[in-house]
């Protein structure tokens, strides 16, 4: 286990709200959501302010019943752009202190300051400070700060105090600090781990980390070992750098993926296949940009009364990045998981592509002229690409959105984006 290193994990606190707050500063202090469109049933609140913590209101929940818990509260609606900016703007404070900056979301990011302390006096506790402080004034919004040397206990560090905290983690005090927490406060520890261990008897940290290392092994397979070996403080992981690339924003892609929470019950699979094909679209239309082919093909959906959730994926016959082929396998993924004449309902629906190649690759022509009609329905994607990123998102539209209301305003490329970052990638 090296201890050696110095690693920061920022955490911007409450992000969209401060961001709307930053932007509006007559929203500092009051009940703030960041939420859908009441109106169109788009209720889901992505974040809420500290004010409006403290009366109930939580992540994930109907809007309705936050206002049912807060009910003088202030919604309003998410601006991804806006947020996209403020986080390329925080990083690029990041890169003042380290090259060794890596994302986990918009929203938080480890540093790896190791070599790059000493040019700050050598006094890493310093330097979070630095950077709290920087954030507040350059962008008005606070954060919170786990300095500790992996990236686990780091990121336990920033979760540990919120807002505004500092929380250091050393191999002194990590027993103390880390092992009584909940095994759920630990990375990689969602609510069915949870419930498995918890079934065990470990319900803590420092539990987790005396456990029998087989038993974990049997219950839990190999990621038994790995949340093991983080309560341990054995993650010697690296803090992995940026693509430049691909704009400042996401890690060398290993996935590329875009959901949506929908402003109604999806209740038949015709409209089924049609968001399922709004989300694939804009799929491929990154993977295009990336210059990047997918294998694989994913579709998920999600039910918020029965909670019951369902995903599905298959193997392509050949890479691709055409809309058509990566939207009508996700789509048949999709609907064929969910029983909707029998009253089957899905809210929270996405399609993602994996296994990745570069699309720059010699094609093998065939004599029935497949490859040529693919190669023609790629110019016609890229055509349509051009168009929109010269006259946006909404200059060429499918009839399926036109023909229904409920999906005429919706935006995926701009307003359900999905960076997705893992911690395994």
């Amino acid at each position: 286990m090296d201890t050696s290193r110095t690693i920061l994990h920022v955490d911007m606190n409450c992000f969209y709200a401060s961001v709307e707050m930053a932007e509006r500063p007559e929203l500092r202090g009051l009940p703030v959501i960041v939420g859908g469109n009441e109106e169109m049933r788009h209720g889901i609140v992505l974040t809420a302010s500290y004010p409006a913590k403290r009366r109930g209101v939580k992540t994930g929940s109907a809007l309705w019943e936050a206002r049912k818990a807060c009910p003088d509260a202030v919604i309003v609606p998410p601006r991804y752009d806006l947020y996209m900016r403020y986080s390329r703007l925080a990083r690029a404070i990041y890169y003042q202190y380290t090259d060794l900056v890596e994302p986990f979301g918009l929203d938080e990011a480890w540093l790896d300051v190791t070599r790059s302390v000493h040019l700050q006096g050598g006094d890493a506790l310093l330097v979070a400070r630095e950077i709290s402080e920087r954030m507040v004034c350059e962008l008005g919004v606070t954060v919170s700060v786990g300095l500790s040397w992996n990236k686990i206990f780091a990121k336990f560090g920033s979760d540990y105090e919120k807002p505004d905290g500092l929380t250091v983690v050393s191999p002194d005090n990590a027993q103390d600090l880390v092992w009584p927490a909940p095994v759920r406060d630990l990375l990689y520890v969602g609510p069915a781990t949870t419930r498995k261990l918890e079934h065990l008897g470990i319900r803590t940290i420092g539990q987790l980390a005396q456990a029998d290392t087989e038993l974990l092994r049997r219950i839990l397979g190999k990621m038994g070992v790995v949340v093991q070996a983080f309560a341990r403080g054995e993650d010697d992981s690296p803090v992995r750098p940026l693509a430049p690339a691909l704009h400042d924003i996401e890690h060398e892609v290993k996935g590329v993926g875009n959901g949506i929470t929908c402003p109604f019950d999806v209740e038949d699979e015709r409209t089924a296949r049609q968001v399922i094909w709004l989300m694939g679209e804009s799929v491929a239309q990154r993977l295009r940009a990336a210059g990047l082919a997918a294998r694989t093909v994913s579709a998920y959906g999600r039910d918020f009364r029965t909670l019951a959730a369902r995903s599905r994926q298959t193997t392509l016959p050949r890479p691709t990045q055409l809309t058509g082929e990566i939207c009508s396998a996700a789509a048949d993924l999709l609907v064929g998981d969910w029983d909707f004449a029998h009253g089957d309902k899905v809210r929270a629906l996405g399609v993602r592509a994996t296994n990745l190649v570069p699309a720059q690759r010699a094609v093998q022509l065939d004599l029935w002229g497949v490859e040529t009609r693919r190669q023609r329905r790629l110019e016609l994607d890229r055509t349509i690409d051009e168009l929109r990123g010269r006259y946006g998102n909404h200059a060429v539209r499918r009839l399926s959105e036109l023909s229904d209301a409920r999906l005429s305003t919706l935006d995926p490329q701009r307003d359900n984006v999905v960076h997705p970052v893992s911690f395994f990638a």
